[in-house]
C-alpha cells in the first residue's frame, strides 16, 4: 500500500514538509509506503471548467503545461492521498488548491473510493477555514476521509518550528494511524 503526500508549500522543506514527514514516518510503522510530491514552487494553472477532460475520458487535464497530469499519474499507483498546505490569508496555498481542484475534476475515477485527508500549517490563525476548504472536495469525489484526534492542523512559522508543536505532531501521527486502519480494511 502507498499514500501520495502532496506538499503544497513554496518552502520545500518547511513546516508543511515537516508535518507530512511525521505522517510518512508513522505510516511506515504500519508497513505503508508513501511518496512525497512537492508542488509548492511549481506553476499550477487553475481549472477553467472547459470539460474537455471529461469529453476525452482520459483521466487527464487537456492542459499539459504544469504538474497536474504527472501528479494524477502518480496517484494511479497509490491507494490514498494526503494534501498538505500552508495557510496564507486564511486560505490554503494557491498551488495546493489549484492542483486539488484540477486533478479531482479531470481524474475523479482515479481518486474515487480512495481515502484522503488534508492538513494545514499556519503561524497563528485561519487554519480551520483552510483545512475545511481542502477537506470538502474529498467528500464531493466519493473519497473516504481519514480523521485524526482533532483537526489536522499544526502551528509554526519559522522552518522546523512546527516540530515543536507537540499536539500538532501527535495529530499527524494519529492521522497516519487512522489512514493505515482505513487502508487495511
Amino acid at each position: 500500500m502507498k499514500v501520495l503526500l502532496i506538499n503544497g508549500s513554496p518552502r520545500k522543506e518547511g513546516n508543511t514538509f515537516t508535518a507530512l514527514s511525521e505522517i510518512s514516518r508513522q505510516l511506515a510503522t504500519h508497513g505503508i509506503d508513501s511518496s512525497l510530491v512537492w508542488v509548492g514552487n511549481s506553476y499550477v494553472r487553475g481549472c477553467i471548467a472547459c470539460g474537455k477532460c471529461r469529453e476525452a475520458s482520459s483521466n487527464r487535464c487537456v492542459f499539459n503545461d504544469d504538474v497536474t497530469n504527472s501528479v494524477i499519474a502518480e496517484m494511479e499507483s497509490c491507494d490514498a492521498l494526503i494534501i498538505g498546505a500552508p495557510v496564507y490569508y486564511g486560505q490554503p496555498s494557491s498551488q495546493a488548491l489549484a492542483l486539488q481542484q484540477r486533478m479531482l475534476y479531470a481524474a475523479n475515477p482515479v481518486f474515487a473510493g480512495k481515502p484522503a485527508a488534508a492538513l494545514c500549517v499556519c503561524r497563528r490563525g485561519g487554519a480551520t477555514a483552510a483545512f475545511q476548504t481542502l477537506q470538502m472536495p474529498f467528500q464531493m469525489c466519493n473519497m473516504p476521509i481519514a480523521t485524526s484526534r482533532y483537526w489536522n492542523i499544526a502551528y509554526g512559522r519559522e522552518p522546523g518550528q512546527v516540530a515543536l508543536d507537540e499536539e500538532g505532531m501527535l495529530t499527524m501521527r494519529v492521522l497516519a494511524d487512522n489512514m493505515a486502519k482505513l487502508l487495511k480494511k
